[in-house]
């Protein structure tokens, strides 16, 4: 059963954080104030900071469903709203075709309707639900091409899209909308506007903490505390890459893998690649900041 919409801040965090997330106070300020107002929440931000499972954790907390859109460059209307089924087109007119007149002309009238129209993600997040107004995440638009993005202005305007053959779908509740972005372009101001803006930054340790442990219970107090340190550290140095909070939740669990209880210099070393993307951040640390690293990890235990 779909459960109601948070009716204050305090609702909203205890939402998320029934989820398994945890936000700090703006970020629900601004997720509350979406809900209420009704307005996409355009969330921006480094890769691994968590901006995607909020989408997740608001879909799962509510009761409803989600609807996913990842978005990619070259990114058009047939792969996020819709297309006809050309073959199921092609197989039921040539059936036509070997009947009768009648069935000529029916199929003539009937070969653009809804059972021929294939929904893709946006199109799919305007239909009703039964358990409410989906959850629609538009996830890494920074991806896609400014056409596209022009596209998805208009569809956010009203909450709703054209089908030439059929005429115009809209959304009798608007979805719920979230969207992200890793900056790798600017977002044009129009589609900004239209939304409520938060830049979602890596956590503070303490933060980090209580996330690493409600998403690895089982993970030792003291290896926890000594990978957040650890990690905390690294994102001060000069790195192309710093790790997020995904690499946090990885490294602690490639830890365990290894039987690792505490973080020392061979756990450190063997997993570097679980926390670090790039050979050049790599060389980086283990020349320079391996040893403050697990400095700052041992003074964490």
């Amino acid at each position: 059963m779909p459960n109601s919409l948070p009716a204050t801040i305090d609702e909203t965090d205890a939402l998320l954080r029934g989820g398994g997330y945890v936000p700090d106070r703006s970020l629900t300020t601004a997720a509350f104030l979406s809900l209420k107002l009704t307005r996409p929440l355009f969330l921006e931000g480094e890769a691994g900071v968590g901006k995607t499972e909020i989408a997740k954790v608001l879909a799962a907390s509510l009761g409803r469903k989600l609807v996913r859109l990842q978005c990619y460059e070259g990114l058009d209307i047939t792969s996020a709203v819709y297309e006809w089924n050309y073959p199921r087109q092609m197989m039921a007119i040539r059936l036509a075709e070997s009947g009768d007149a009648h069935d000529k002309e029916s199929m003539s009238a009937n070969i653009y309707g809804e059972e021929y129209l294939v929904e893709r993600p946006l199109l799919s997040a305007l239909r009703p639900d039964a358990c409410g107004p989906p959850v629609l995440l538009i996830d890494e638009l920074d991806r896609t091409d400014e056409p596209f993005e022009a596209y998805l202005l208009e569809v956010l305007s009203e909450y709703q899209v054209s089908i030439p053959e059929l005429g115009s779908v809209r959304a009798e509740t608007p979805p719920i909308v979230v969207i992200t972005s890793n900056r790798t372009r600017e977002i044009h101001d129009a589609l900004k506007r239209r939304c409520l803006y938060h830049w979602v930054d890596y956590p503070d340790a303490e933060r980090e903490l209580a996330i690493l442990q409600g998403k690895v219970p089982e993970a030792a107090a003291s290896l926890s505390r000594q990978v957040v340190a650890a990690v905390q550290h690294l994102r001060d140095q000069d790195l192309f890459k710093p790790p997020g909070i995904a690499e946090t939740i990885d490294w602690t669990r490639a830890l365990m893998a290894l039987d690792k209880r505490q973080l020392d210099r061979q756990g450190f070393e063997d997993t570097l690649g679980v926390i670090l993307k790039y050979q050049d951040d790599i060389s980086h640390v283990r020349q320079r900041a391996a040893e403050d690293a697990l400095a700052a990890s041992s003074s964490a235990k």
